[in-house]
């Protein structure tokens, strides 16, 4: 089994496990070799086997999987004809296939047939995307029907894409529907190690029937949000239950206490800390007009904020309109608006100034009257959000744990491959469209004419180019 390079402190060359097993080795045909050292992390300054990494390569040891450009049985005499040289890459290939350029689209335009027809495995899952894509030209070449620009949205909007996408979260929405009792059971004492197992295992079955992607990425999705998130709640609920794990915690109790920790709520004085659920999701689901009604106010803020920015950029240059008013910090106070505003109060000459400075101080004071508006509405909302923290019974918990917080994630995690599939897909196409768009015949007579051009604005310097 061949391993990444830079594994280990230490060393930073490849590493291999060899295993060694007497019990029915006289039933063996040859030696089974596995080529893991392209699928790894970055770690820092080194390399790390992600959890889907080594799961592959166990389910492909433990099952003698034999897979193109990663795994095969080498017989005997294969080995021998290498003078028993067991160098991993001389029976395995892992290398990517060069990208050839062809000539004759060079020159005469379109896309070869031959670089269409290696994204068969594309093809086969959404055969009228590439109708969709290309129209036939001469003989073993195609034009693309569509602009470049629009090359995603044609092959995210197609029906079979549809039709892949609706089968992909079908086999998730499979997999929610039988692990959500287990999630459900959890209680003081489960064991979070046994549930994770179950979880990631009937993951990995759900999607082997996954065409397109690799039951390993969202395996590692699982595992990387159980590493980073889920592990911590679920040994929360494990130690204390529920009802306890999700109730608010006092961080600062109004009497000069002080932490270091950020706060979630504040009400009063008080200041609160979530532990299990986050706070928007209690927001989202009891208290969206109130969010709304915050959100609103901040893209109104958010607006006046940037036609202030707008008039400071346009007139603070040195003879700008609001350069008497700026401060050597590069900022505009209210007193200075107002001193300034009612210097030039009744002078004709200053018109055009005084229209500017009485627009931002106006702009100004409707921010100020905004931003007060949002902490009023802001606090009135932590103050029923955190009351409700201690009202939710144990179902509605569960509810925001494992169908909001959990399985949302999971889902998102899933659509991330699916778009990952239409990304790349698009990808490939574009860089063959554009590396065919201008045949060479094209190009030569763009050349000339530029020439032609040079040559005469040169001529009409009086310079002589030979």
């Amino acid at each position: 089994i061949g391993l990444p390079p830079n594994l280990f402190y230490g060393t930073g060359i490849p590493a291999c496990i060899i295993v060694l097993d007497k019990s029915n080795a006289h039933g063996r045909q040859g030696i089974f070799m596995i080529d893991a050292s392209r699928e790894f992390m970055k770690d820092g300054n080194k390399n790390r086997l992600r959890a889907r990494d080594i799961h592959k390569i166990v389910d492909t040891f433990n099952d003698q999987l034999e897979i193109p450009k990663y795994s095969r049985m080498v017989l005997p005499e294969e080995i021998e004809a290498n003078d028993f040289n067991l160098n991993i890459p001389r029976y395995i290939d892992s290398t990517e296939p060069e990208d050839l350029q062809d000539i004759e689209a060079h020159m005469r335009g379109g896309i070869p047939n031959r670089d269409i027809d290696e994204l068969s495995h594309y093809w086969e899952v959404f055969p009228g995307v590439r109708t969709g894509l290309f129209e036939p030209d001469r003989s073993g070449y195609s034009l693309l029907k569509v602009d470049r620009e629009d090359i995603r949205k044609t092959i995210f909007e197609h029906r079979d894409f549809t039709a892949f996408n609706d089968s992909t979260t079908a086999l998730f929405t499979q997999w929610k529907d039988s692990i959500i009792p287990y999630l459900q059971e959890l209680a003081i004492g489960s064991k979070p190690k046994v549930l994770i197992e179950i979880l990631s295992e009937r993951l990995l079955e759900a999607f082997q029937e996954a065409r397109l992607i690799d039951p390993y990425d969202v395996y590692q999705h699982l595992m990387a949000y159980w590493a980073e998130t889920m592990q911590d709640d679920v040994y929360m609920i494990a130690t204390d239950g529920w009802q306890k794990a999700a109730s608010l915690q006092l961080i600062i109790d109004g009497k000069g206490a002080r932490t270091r920790e950020k706060a979630d709520f504040t009400v009063g004085k008080r200041k609160y800390k979530t532990q299990l659920i986050p706070p928007e999701l209690v927001i989202t689901r009891y208290f969206p007009n109130e969010q709304g009604a915050i959100e609103a106010l901040e893209m109104k803020a958010s607006s006046i904020t940037q036609r202030l920015d707008e008039l400071k950029e346009e007139h603070c240059d040195e003879e700008g309109l609001l350069t008497e008013v700026i401060n050597d910090r590069g900022n505009i106070t209210k007193g200075a608006l107002t001193a300034r505003l009612k210097e030039i109060r009744h002078d004709v000459d200053y018109e055009d100034e005084y229209a500017v400075l009485k627009e931002y101080r106006e702009l100004s004071d409707q921010e100020s009257t905004i931003k007060k508006q949002i902490k009023d509405v802001q606090g009135k909302l932590d103050a029923q959000a955190a009351a409700k923290f201690g009202e939710l019974k144990e179902d509605e918990i569960k509810g925001l744990v494992i169908t909001d917080k959990w399985l949302a994630t999971l889902a998102s995690n899933v659509q991330a491959e699916l778009d990952r599939v239409s990304q790349a897909l698009a990808i490939r196409i574009r860089e063959l469209a554009e590396r065919y768009a201008t045949p060479l015949p094209e190009l030569t007579m763009e050349i000339k004419t530029l020439s032609a051009r040079v040559e005469e604005h040169l001529r009409a310097m009086g310079v002589k180019w030979e």
